[in-house]
């Protein structure tokens, strides 16, 4: 680069001969390169980080974009994404970003500002009818079960956790219309044995079943309904998680019997359960995924904690327990309504 100082006359050519307009006096070029301007200008660029190339997010393809924002999961997109410009929020709005809807949170609904039921159901509204995948965490109910049932035949995967607010009778009335359901997460919900024999009656092709709750060796408490109901009504399943359940050998031999092509199967926490002798080796000759109920627990989503009741209220965990699971905490769900987002909805939901 040649600088210019314009305080100094600029250096003349030779008049003896005149230089096409295409080349370059030697002198010129000799001169400008041991110049000081030009060394100290050399000096700083090398000195200086690169600078880092303008980029436009808006003009990346509509593709790319959507894939990105799609990750962001269905509450940051209807909260924040999609407010960003017109471009995102006309890509919020594809049925195509809302075959999939995730509503994952921390359960804090005190503190939230938004109604997560009712952003749920403008979700399911702008998949118009092409929703196969749905997440809902700890504000789910019967009637939005409903609303999503009534709106998506085409669900595939339908996980609920710590729903303690849908009962029995809104699973089964639902489970009718999800003929197509290949997965089902039911974990550390208030469900019985009755909403899982409907479950398995009316969807055939259910493959993964997840039925987990927080393990527990004391009181001890042994029961097999559930893994009955899965052994009898759940023939095809491939992948089977009951972490924490009260199963016994005898619920385990039937589930092995009721399910021939299980691949995958989740015994940890499953303290009834006891692994040696024959059962134990046809478990590892028959499945190629084996979970033993002892087998550590670090790659659990959730809180492992075993949930041993004692004498003291120390001794009840503060997450998900069978006492919890048998009481009736109104007032928790009493939030379900949440807030009226008056002063939200000409954002979320036009």
């Amino acid at each position: 680069m040649f600088t210019v100082d314009k305080t100094k006359r600029p250096l003349h050519r030779s008049h003896t001969k005149k230089s096409p307009a295409n080349e370059t006096d030697p002198n010129d070029q000799r001169i400008a390169g041991n110049s000081p301007s030009n060394r100290n200008s050399s000096a700083m660029d090398s000195l200086s980080p690169p600078q880092e190339p303008y980029r436009n997010w808006v003009e990346l393809p509509r593709d790319v974009t959507a894939s990105i924002l799609w990750k962001l999961g269905a509450i940051e997109i209807l909260t924040s994404a999609q407010l960003v410009c017109s471009t995102w929020r006309s890509i919020c709005k594809d049925p195509s970003m809302w075959r999939s809807i995730d509503m994952h949170n921390l359960g804090d609904l005190w503190d939230m500002d938004y109604d997560l039921g009712r952003m749920c159901r403008h979700a399911v509204d702008r998949s118009s009818g092409g929703l196969v995948d749905v997440n809902i965490e700890y504000f789910g109910t019967d009637d939005l079960l409903q609303y999503i049932a009534d709106r998506s035949s085409h669900l595939k995967r339908l996980r609920l956790v710590c729903c303690y607010s849908i009962s029995d009778e809104g699973l089964s009335e639902v489970a009718t219309k999800f003929p197509l359901l290949e997965e089902l997460d039911i974990s550390y919900c208030s469900l019985s044995k009755q909403a899982l024999e409907v479950v398995g009656r009316c969807c055939p092709l259910l493959k993964s079943f997840k039925l987990n709750n927080q393990g527990c060796r004391n009181p001890h408490i042994e029961c097999n309904e559930e893994a009955l109901a899965i052994a009898e009504h759940m023939p095809h399943l491939r992948y089977l998680q009951i972490f924490g359940n009260k199963l016994t050998n005898e619920g385990l031999q039937a589930i092995l019997d009721g399910c021939p092509h299980l691949e995958s199967l989740d015994l940890r926490q499953c303290f009834n359960v006891n692994m040696d002798g024959h059962l134990g080796k046809r478990c590892i000759e028959r499945i190629k995924d084996l979970r033993h109920p002892y087998d550590p627990t670090d790659d659990y989503p959730f809180d492992a904690e075993i949930a041993d009741v004692g004498s003291s209220e120390e001794d009840y965990p503060s997450g998900f327990s069978e006492i919890d699971f048998l009481s009736d905490d109104d007032d928790y769900y009493e939030f379900s309504g949440g807030s009226d987002m008056s002063d939200f909805e000409h954002l979320y939901f036009d």
